[in-house]
């Protein structure tokens, strides 16, 4: 991202009503044939498994009760969390034959739509629905480019969440989960030396990814984090190199077998006993319970606890799914439609408890919210919490940026060299076309 104009990044910075040109009627300029056509919406996700596909046909029935005479199609693609649905769409869209609204990540994510003149601001939206009102300004300033914002998120998930096993944390002499980094490895070193037991389970490279932010954040604190994606950024700062020493430090407690399977088979070792800690996002609660497919049936405070990441307490790493309008697109009227659903609190509230996560929206009811869901309901509502977007899964980085820092992390685990991974991110970063 560095050597780039401040105009071309992702700006902190409250986003603009736009100008008579992209109202209602017009946004973006597009004056294509039917472009208000509201007889159909068709609306492209992953939204295919257990919880996500049962949240996204709730909003559907919700969508029909209020627009009677618009066609729903749902053209949802299944497979690879996203990435075959992502292959057809940029083939879609290159063949100018966008679907009404796609799913995307709220972020730097979507800046390669943008830049490629495929999807339209909506500030205008926003403003006819009072959105601006109902979404918490951090957010908006967070998914804010060159003053305007492309996506309406409909949900939250934390990315920085530590997953414990009780009965090995008792028995390695730990008393509460660790709060600060330093605390972290003293835990995994005291782990590895009084039980037999895996101290820090990963699976597939991207949860090493995943540790990285967190590792990131809870070292440098949530500015100093924030700053990185921001122009004149230091990567290759004193304090960014003790982060990765730590993130170095703390993967000597993992196992290299455990790269052999993914998120579950990770986080599965902790509710199983075999590991201490895993970091994952909170989409492993689900997994836990079993109120996600293929679930585990477990119980909190007795098979597993939860706290934030060490050192994040207090900030929300966010991540979010949110749906676009793109330019061109030919029922325009009824994307704007299931926009409007999508952003709605009633929309919000009947996706969000079944899918497992939490509204975006401050107003949403907080009573259909129950276990750890409550207590993110909470923290995410909680007055002075602090935000920060998880670059892994979509908000901070572009596309480039993120191949190239899992490329650099790759490297790492097989040379164990913090320099070269600190001058490799220092590289992504300048390099990232932002």
């Amino acid at each position: 991202m560095r050597g780039q104009a401040p105009s071309r990044r992702w700006t902190a910075v409250a986003a603009v009503a736009m100008t008579g040109a992209l109202a209602m009627s017009g946004c973006g300029g597009n004056d294509s044939k039917g472009s208000n056509d509201t007889s159909e919406v068709e609306v492209f996700s992953w939204w295919t498994g257990p919880g996500e596909a049962d949240g996204l046909a709730a909003m559907k029935a919700d969508f029909e009760k209020k627009n009677p005479g618009t066609k729903f199609t749902n053209a949802a693609i299944a497979g690879g969390s996203g990435t075959q649905a992502q292959a057809v769409l940029a083939s879609r869209l290159q063949n100018r034959k966008p679907p009404d609204s796609f799913q995307g990540h709220a972020g730097a994510e979507l800046l390669d739509y943008i830049k490629a003149g495929q999807i339209e601001p909506l500030d205008s939206f926003y403003d006819d629905n009072n959105l601006k009102a109902a979404y918490p300004e951090q957010l908006l300033q967070q998914i804010t480019y060159q003053g305007k914002i492309y996506s309406v998120p409909v949900n939250i998930h934390r990315s920085n969440m530590l997953w414990y096993n009780p009965g090995i944390l008792k028995d390695a002499g730990i008393s509460a989960p660790p709060k600060s980094i330093a605390e972290f490895i003293t835990g995994l070193k005291a782990v590895k030396e009084k039980t037999k037991k895996v101290p820090l389970s990963l699976g597939a490279q991207w949860t090493a990814d995943h540790l990285l932010e967190s590792v990131l954040l809870g070292d440098l604190g949530t500015d100093a984090y924030n700053a990185l994606w921001k122009p004149g950024a230091d990567w290759g700062s004193p304090a960014v190199g003790k982060a990765l020493a730590d993130f170095a430090e703390i993967m000597k407690y993992t196992t290299l077998e455990a790269a052999s399977t993914d998120w579950q088979g990770a986080a599965k070792a902790v509710v199983d006993g075999k590991a201490a800690f895993n970091i994952m996002g909170d989409w492993a609660y689900g997994y836990f319970t079993g109120s996600a497919p293929n679930g585990l049936a477990k119980k909190v405070d007795t098979d597993f606890g939860y706290a934030p990441s060490p050192g994040t307490d207090g900030t929300y790493m966010w991540l979010s799914d949110s749906f676009t309008l793109p330019k061109g697109a030919p029922h325009r009227g009824g994307a704007l439609a299931w926009l409007k659903e999508a952003s709605s609190k009633e929309g919000q509230d009947l996706f969000n408890p079944k899918k497992g996560s939490i509204p975006a929206r401050k107003d949403a009811d907080k009573t259909l919210y129950k276990g750890y869901l409550e207590y993110a309901f909470n923290e995410w509502n909680r007055p002075g919490v602090k935000l920060a977007g998880s670059f892994w899964h979509g908000v901070n980085a572009s596309k480039k940026q993120h191949t190239d820092i899992d490329t650099a992390v790759g490297l790492f685990l097989q040379n164990k060299d913090v320099g070269k991974l600190q001058a490799s991110l220092v590289s992504a970063a300048k390099n990232s076309g932002q």
